[in-house]
C-alpha cells in the first residue's frame, strides 16, 4: 500500500507540538488529582475512622459520576470543540479537589469526589478531539500515545511527592494546594490552546489534516442526537464499549488500591509503599509510548487502520490477564511488584491504542462521541473496581479479588478480538435508520410533481408504468374534460389555467432529486 508521508506544514507542527505539550501537563495533574485520594488513604482511614468497604466507594465515587458524564461530554466536545469544554473542566475539577481537603464528614468527601468526576470527564474525549483535528489519520498513534502516556506519568508522580506533602504537611493541605495548580492550569489553558475550525487554514493544511480520512476531504458537521444515538446500532461501538470496560476495571484495581494494597497485604510502611507504587506507573508511561509507536507502525502496514489499532488491545490485555495471576500468587514482594509493573504497562498500552481506535474507528464529526462512549464502559469497570475489590478483600483476601481482575480483563479482550470489525462509515452515522419520511416540501407525486406546488397540465404521452400494479395507462389531453377520461387523468383533477410563460417550474425525478425546469411555449 502507499506509505508515502506528507511533509507537515510549518504552522501544524507548531500547534502539534503545543496541543500536546497542553495535553501531557494536564493530564498529568488530572492523574495526579486522581491519585490524592489513593496515596491519602492510611491518613484518611485513622482520621475519619473509615472501613474498608467505605473507603472502596469513597475511591469509586468519583469514577461513577466520570463514566455517567461521558454520555452527554463526547457530543458536546463534537459540538463546540475541546478548548472551552476543557477549560470549564478545569476549573470545576480545581475547586472539587480544593474542596477535598475541607471536609468534616464521609457524605461531603463522597459529594467532593462525584464533582471532581464530572470535572474531569472533558479530558480524554477532548484529547481525542484535539488529536482528530490536528493529526491525519495514519498518524495518530504516536501522539494518541504521548497524551495518555501522561496518565502513568502522573499516578508515577503522585505517591512520592503526595507522600511528602502528607509528611511535612497534611492530607488537607495537599488537596487543596493541588486544586490551586489545576486552576493555574485552566488559565494557561485558555490562554495558548485554539480549536483549528476558527483558523484559515491554506489548502496544503487542509491536504495535510485530511490525508487518509475519506475521498472528499470536505470538513465534517455537526450532527444531532440521533447521530450520536446510531452509534449504538454498530457492533464496533459496543465491542469497544465491553473490552474498555475490561481494561479499565483491571487497572482500575491497581491504581485505587496497589498503597493500599503494598501496605495491608504485603507488609510495606507508606513511605517505601509510596515509592514502591511509583515503579509500575512509571513502566505504564513508557508503555503508552511504545503503544503508539507500534500501533502507527502496524496501521501503516495494514489494509484499515482499525485493524492495526486493534491487535495491540487484544494482545496487552492478554498479557494483563497473564501476569497478574502470578502477582497475586507469589510470596516474594519483588516479584509481585516485577508483575505488577509489567500488568501496568500493558494497561496503559491498552488504554493508548484504544483511544487510537477511537480516531480510526470513528466518523470524523463523531471522534469525541465514540471516544468517550468507550470511556463510558471503561469507567463503569473504573467505579466497580474498588468497591468489588474492597468487599472481596474485606470478606476474603486480595488474592482472589485480584484474580477477578484477571478475569474480567481476559473476557474484555474478546470483545475487542471478535465484535470490534470494522469503522463506522459515516453516511450510516449521519443517518440511521430508515429513511426520514418526506414531507409537503420534498415529496413528490408519480408524475416527479413536488406536492403543494402548483402543477403543470399533462402533456401528450403515455406515462410511466404505476409502481403498485404495472397496468400500463394512457394520458387524456389536458382539455379532455369528457367523462370517458382515463383513469390517471380522474386522479389528477383539471388544474388552474396555465401560468405566464417562461416561469421556473419546479421538479424532481422519479427518484426525488429536485430539478429545475423551464415550461416550453405552447
Amino acid at each position: 500500500m502507499d506509505e508515502t508521508k506528507r511533509p507537515t506544514p510549518p504552522r501544524i507542527r507548531r500547534a502539534q507540538v503545543l496541543a500536546l505539550t497542553l495535553l501531557v501537563v494536564s493530564d498529568v495533574i488530572n492523574y495526579m488529582d486522581r491519585g490524592t485520594l489513593a496515596v491519602a488513604n492510611s491518613a484518611i482511614l485513622s482520621e475519619m475512622g473509615v472501613s474498608l468497604v467505605e473507603m472502596g466507594w469513597l475511591l469509586s465515587a468519583f469514577a461513577w459520576t466520570y463514566a455517567l458524564a461521558q454520555l452527554p461530554v463526547g457530543g458536546m466536545v463534537d459540538r463546540i470543540g475541546p478548548r472551552r469544554l476543557l477549560g470549564f473542566g478545569f476549573v470545576v475539577w480545581s475547586l472539587a479537589q480544593a474542596a477535598g481537603g475541607l471536609v468534616h464528614s464521609f457524605t461531603q468527601f463522597v459529594v467532593s469526589r462525584m464533582i471532581l468526576g464530572v470535572g474531569e470527564a472533558p479530558q480524554f474525549p477532548s484529547a481525542a478531539g484535539v488529536v482528530s483535528n490536528w493529526f491525519p489519520v495514519r498518524e495518530r498513534g504516536v501522539p494518541t500515545g504521548i497524551f495518555n502516556s501522561a496518565s502513568p506519568l502522573g499516578s508515577a508522580l503522585a505517591p512520592p511527592l503526595l507522600t511528602l506533602l502528607i509528611v511535612y504537611l497534611d492530607w488537607r493541605w495537599m488537596f487543596v494546594l493541588m486544586g490551586l495548580v489545576g486552576l493555574v492550569m485552566a488559565a494557561v489553558w485558555f490562554a495558548l490552546y485554539r480549536d483549528p475550525v476558527p483558523l484559515a487554514l491554506d489548502a496544503a493544511e487542509t491536504a495535510y489534516l485530511s490525508d487518509g480520512a475519506g475521498p472528499d476531504g470536505k470538513p465534517a458537521e455537526n450532527l444531532g442526537f440521533q447521530d450520536w444515538l446510531s452509534l449504538f446500532g454498530h457492533l464496533t461501538t459496543w465491542g469497544m464499549i465491553l473490552g474498555f470496560f475490561g481494561s479499565v476495571y483491571l487497572n482500575w484495581v491497581y491504581l485505587t488500591w496497589l498503597p493500599g494494597y503494598l501496605t495491608q497485604a504485603r507488609g510495606m510502611n507508606l513511605v517505601t509503599s509510596g515509592f514502591a507504587t511509583s515503579v509500575p506507573f512509571f513502566c505504564g508511561f513508557v508503555g503508552c509510548l511504545v503503544a503508539g509507536w507500534f500501533s502507527d507502525k502496524l496501521t501503516r502496514g495494514s489494509a484499515s487502520p482499525v485493524a492495526g489499532r486493534k491487535v495491540p488491545i487484544v494482545l496487552a490485555m492478554l498479557g494483563m490477564a497473564a501476569f497478574t495471576v502470578p502477582a497475586a500468587l507469589v510470596e516474594s514482594n519483588v516479584i509481585a511488584l516485577a508483575c505488577i509493573s509489567v500488568v501496568v504497562f500493558l494497561a496503559n498500552a491498552s488504554s493508548a491504542s484504544a483511544w487510537a481506535l477511537a480516531t480510526a474507528a470513528a466518523p470524523p464529526n463523531r471522534v469525541a462521541s465514540l471516544g468517550s462512549l468507550q470511556n463510558f464502559g471503561g469507567f463503569l469497570g473504573g467505579a466497580l473496581a474498588p468497591v468489588v475489590t474492597g468487599y472481596i478483600a474485606q470478606s476474603f483476601s486480595f488474592v482472589p479479588a485480584l484474580l477477578t481482575g484477571a478475569a474480567i480483563a481476559f473476557l474484555g479482550a474478546l470483545s475487542y478480538l471478535f465484535l470490534v470489525r470494522g469503522p463506522i462509515p459515516a453516511h450510516e452515522a449521519a443517518s440511521p435508520g430508515p429513511a426520514r419520511p418526506a414531507t409537503g416540501q420534498d415529496r413528490c407525486d408519480d408524475r416527479g410533481i413536488r406536492l403543494g406546488q402548483p402543477g403543470p397540465v399533462l402533456p401528450h404521452r403515455k406515462a410511466a408504468a404505476s409502481r403498485k400494479n404495472g397496468a400500463a395507462r394512457q394520458h387524456g389531453r389536458s382539455g379532455d374534460g369528457g367523462g370517458g377520461r382515463p383513469r390517471l387523468a380522474r386522479l389528477y383533477p383539471r388544474r388552474q389555467p396555465e401560468q405566464p410563460v417562461g416561469r421556473r417550474r419546479t421538479r424532481c425525478c422519479p427518484r426525488g432529486t429536485l430539478i429545475q425546469q423551464r415550461r416550453s411555449r405552447q
